[in-house]
């Protein structure tokens, strides 16, 4: 399967999926949690393959928006856990081949995901996230094909709308057999766009490979590196009027030159050791570097402030870790145990730099370039995370889980830059929380089970929250409280027509929910703002009902609040924006191996409140998409072409809002319709 090519290879169904994010590879319908299994054809059927967001549209639970804007990350939050970051993904657990994408502060990025490789995407939400420690509010775990044989040799490439080029090349294989056995995929892809908003040009290099060596019968070595390049102009958001007005527009991003580069390549290894036939070791390591550099569109005026950090930011960030995990099959009282036990340890040292973004004054001043020096410091994360978990199936109806994780994430930081005015910002601060999880699962037949769980999660504020104090006192934030969250559970899954069919009822209370505390002179803090509530309802249905006809169904209703008042915005009872209160998603595809292919899909979002005092919305929308397209198999080769049309009816509408926008630019307009082809080629020798 060639990145860019509808799939001619056979899906499996959900049911018998092995799904390994829990740890303790069950299958979805056995599993006492919400997951989701997305296959690595489906997202990459009838699609452009540029964004994560356009293959897990279908899970419940899930909102994912395209900003449209690739100087920012995807807009990614589970069950209202992260709707309210302006920058990367927080709230939500990211891993590549079991490699952590969200750093120890809890602050992760999706940049680095090639969809032309996955295998599959995990996607876990509710009590069974707090396995995974700061910042588990949900868990996104994406994996990378092995290599297969015949060995393949595949290219592909994509034209769409707004000047949009996607090319790929990918080869993959297997050499020899048995101890020394080699599997391999290595794939490439680069993307360039104009953009549909001014301002939006961006152009992204990706590559990513995966060894696998098979050492001995019982011992395998992976290998994984990826490396990401990419240069993105920043359009900014919109206030209303000027979304009604032209949304394409960016004036502001024009004027200040807004842009952002990034530089990643990082690397892990994973060896796994079958010690007899009831023990396996797991021992993961990894690394890597991301240098990133922003320019943003702060007035030179406001940069006069002595704590001001400047208009441009430098980041120059180093990390690692390590993950050694031991499983165990045991008996107990004549009943199979799994028991598992391990250590994970992650760290970040980041070099932080400010300047300003112009040079000059009065009429010879020039924006958009780098200044002078405004900040420098180094600051440093590590969390120390011990964990247990145990599966112990009491009956041949019964399983009972529990799992215990004890997390410590500590920041330190080093400020170099001390001026009159610009006191010493140095300071440290240490966070540590017991997170347990329990669940029960019935199983009322082969095809129904029924669970109930709990857990017990926390979010500690990222190195960017942290920084300063209300009230302009220098130093870090000591008295910024992670946010704690109790999370309880019910759900029903079950084998229907074909598929896979999944209900969840959930409630979520969490105390000093992280909110910003203002702006002065330029920086902003954070304040912990008493209690919130979340309570939802998942319904999801994924199956083939007909040889070749599959269907995707997936309906979400969240009433996510604040409990308490807080400053001069929050009143117990509103809406914490960024969230949607329902979301629907339906698709149905026609998809034989070979011949014509065909899916149409639909999508429908209830408004958005974009700030704390529930003021301002961004309106629901409904928009569709269509595609077809033709595989032939001719000896060795197979080829294909596929053509897309997404917003059909040419909505317009806000794809994203950027919450609590101080200057009320609240609004990052959604694409109009949007039409794309794509061709692919591959040789199996």
């Amino acid at each position: 399967m060639v990145n860019g090519a509808w799939a001619q290879e056979a899906e499996p169904t959900l049911s018998p999926v092995v799904v390994t994010g829990t740890r303790l590879s069950t299958s979805v319908l056995d599993t006492p949690a919400s997951v989701d299994v997305v296959d690595g054809v489906a997202m990459r059927r009838g699609q452009p393959q540029i964004n994560l967001s356009e293959g897990l549209a279908g899970v419940p639970g899930l909102q994912i928006q395209n900003r449209q804007n690739y100087a920012q990350d995807l807009q990614i939050s589970s069950r209202g856990f992260g709707a309210r970051s302006t920058f990367g993904v927080r709230g939500v657990r990211l891993y590549v081949d079991g490699i952590p994408a969200t750093m120890p502060d809890g602050q992760g990025q999706t940049s680095n995901i090639d969809i032309g490789s996955i295998d599959r995407v995990e996607v876990l939400r509710g009590p069974f996230s707090a396995l995974y420690g700061n910042s588990s509010g949900g868990v996104i775990q994406v994996y990378t094909e092995d290599g297969a044989a015949p060995p393949s040799l595949g290219a592909s490439a994509w034209a769409g709308s707004y000047g949009t080029w996607r090319y790929g090349a990918k080869a993959s294989g297997v050499t020899g057999t048995g101890a020394g056995e080699l599997d391999y995929v290595v794939d490439l892809t680069r993307y360039t766009t104009d953009g549909y908003r001014d301002h939006s040009a961006a152009r992204k290099n990706l590559a990513n490979a995966k060894l696998g060596l098979q050492l001995d019968d019982a011992s395998r070595l992976t290998i994984v590196a990826n490396s990401v390049d990419l240069t993105a102009q920043d359009p900014l958001g919109l206030t209303y009027q000027q979304f009604q007005e032209d949304p394409r527009a960016a004036p502001l991003a024009q004027q200040y030159d807004t842009r952002k580069t990034v530089r990643q390549t990082q690397g892990g290894v994973v060896y796994e050791r079958q010690v007899d036939g009831r023990n396996t070791l797991r021992v993961m390591a990894y690394y890597g570097q991301r240098d990133t550099t922003q320019y943003q569109s702060i007035p030179p005026a406001a940069q006069l402030a002595p704590t001001q950090a400047g208009g441009v930011i430098d980041l120059a960030r180093q990390y690692g870790g390590a993950d050694v995990r031991w499983t165990s099959e045991l008996d107990v009282a004549g009943r199979p145990l799994t028991l598992i036990g391990g250590f994970s340890y992650d760290s970040l040292r980041e070099d932080r730099k400010g300047y300003q973004n112009f040079t000059g004054s009065g009429g010879n001043q020039q924006l958009g370039v780098q200044g002078a020096l405004r900040r420098d410091e180094t600051n440093t994360v590590y969390s120390a995370d011990p964990y247990v978990q145990a599966s112990w199936k009491v009956s041949p109806r019964w399983t009972l889980d529990a799992g215990l994780r004890y997390s410590t994430v500590r920041f330190d930081s080093n400020d170099h830059y001390i001026v009159p005015g610009n006191g010493d910002d140095s300071g440290d601060a240490r966070y540590r929380k017991a997170l347990p999880v329990a669940a029960v699962r019935y199983a009322v037949n082969a095809d129904v089970n029924v669970y109930a769980s709990y857990g017990r999660g926390f979010e500690t504020p990222t190195l960017n929250e942290i920084s300063y104090r209300p009230g302009g006192q220098p130093g870090l934030n000591f008295g910024l409280s992670p946010a704690l969250s109790t999370n309880l559970e019910a759900g029903l899954k079950a084998r229907l027509a074909g598929g896979l069919a999944t209900a969840a009822v959930f409630h979520t209370r969490t105390d000093d929910e992280i909110v910003s505390a203002g702006s002065s002179g330029g920086r902003t803090s954070y304040q912990n703002a008493g209690r919130t509530r979340r309570d939802g309802v998942e319904l999801g249905w994924t199956g083939e009902f007909a040889p070749h006809w599959r269907t995707q169904f997936a309906y979400t209703w969240l009433n996510a609040r604040y409990a308490d008042d807080s400053g001069a915005d929050i009143r117990a009872g509103n809406k914490i924006p960024g969230i949607a209160r329902q979301a629907v998603f339906a698709s149905l595809a026609w998809a034989p191996p070979e011949g014509w292919q065909a899916s149409v899909e639909g999508r429908a979002l209830s408004k958005i409140y974009v700030n704390d005092a529930n003021d301002q919305d961004a309106p629901g929308y409904f928009v569709a998409a269509v595609s077809a397209g033709y595989v032939k198999r001719l000896g060795p080769w197979e080829l294909n072409a596929y053509a897309r049309v997404d917003n059909l009816f040419d909505k317009r509408y806000a794809g994203s809002v950027i919450v609590n926008e101080s200057n009320g630019r609240y609004y990052e307009p959604a694409a109009g319709r949007s039409v794309g082809m794509g061709v692919g080629a591959t040789y199996r020798f």
